[in-house]
């Protein structure tokens, strides 16, 4: 695959949309890199895609953001959901709660919630988005702006953008801001699973603050090797 660390963040969009079409979507949770990405993409074209996993255990607050987004940009946000009977095969065997009970529950949670339905949603496209930057985290530090992965092609245009230059793009283009950010929030999952910081500690320790590990990842951009978990009687495992 040809270099693309030369380009702009627009540059990037506009190539993927221009090469993609309506194979091409944005991926977001609605945080700071997302909304960023969602609005350089829609001044380069009015028909971009962009879809969120509907976890069933979001804030309220991301609603709301979903909803700023439909009314700012005229964007109909296609929504995502698990499957019904894996979730619940997985909450009759384990609680709503299991996540807090080990690593290795949390990470199913999450491969059930949000791994396999990304996974499906992408089926139907060729290349898609993120607002993945190397700066927020160890396990992200090596991304490429374009990459290849599961057999299409993954973008990840503000990857060489620091914490400055996110904050300076949404204040001069006035970029809807997640609610919970006010709240002392810096990175924003599921409500269980989230909780605000104190100024100065590592964005991502917010997020599954319980767990003694350096990789806290779900497993949507990153192996994080989940081991087969048994769900009332069957395999885990996809």
């Amino acid at each position: 695959m040809q270099s693309y660390e030369d380009l702009t963040a627009s540059q990037t969009l506009a190539w993927a949309l221009a090469t993609f079409r309506d194979f091409f979507a944005i991926a977001t949770s609605f945080q700071k890199e997302g909304m960023v990405v969602i609005d350089l993409a829609a001044r380069i074209s009015s028909a971009v895609r962009v879809f969120t996993l509907d976890t069933g255990r979001l804030p309220e607050e991301t609603c709301r953001i979903m909803e700023t987004v439909r009314t700012r940009y005229g964007i109909t946000i296609e929504v995502v959901a698990p499957d019904r009977e894996e979730v619940e095969r997985m909450v009759a065997a384990h609680g709503p709660n299991l996540f807090y009970e080990s690593i290795e529950l949390r990470q199913m949670c999450c491969e059930i919630r949000k791994v396999r339905p990304l996974a499906r949603k992408l089926r139907g496209f060729q290349a898609w988005a993120t607002g993945l930057r190397r700066e927020q985290s160890a396990t992200r530090a090596g991304l490429p702006r374009v990459e290849q992965a599961d057999g299409r092609i993954k973008i990840n245009p503000l990857v060489d953008w620091t914490d400055a230059d996110v904050d300076q793009y949404i204040r001069l283009h006035d970029v809807p801001v997640h609610p919970l950010y006010a709240r002392g929030y810096a990175s924003i999952g599921c409500a269980p699973c989230t909780r605000a910081v104190l100024s100065g500690d590592d964005p991502r320790s917010g997020r599954w603050w319980w767990e003694q590990n350096d990789r806290k990842e779900c497993g949507i951009h990153f192996d994080v090797s989940l081991r087969p978990v048994r769900i009332g009687g069957s395999s885990g495992g996809r």
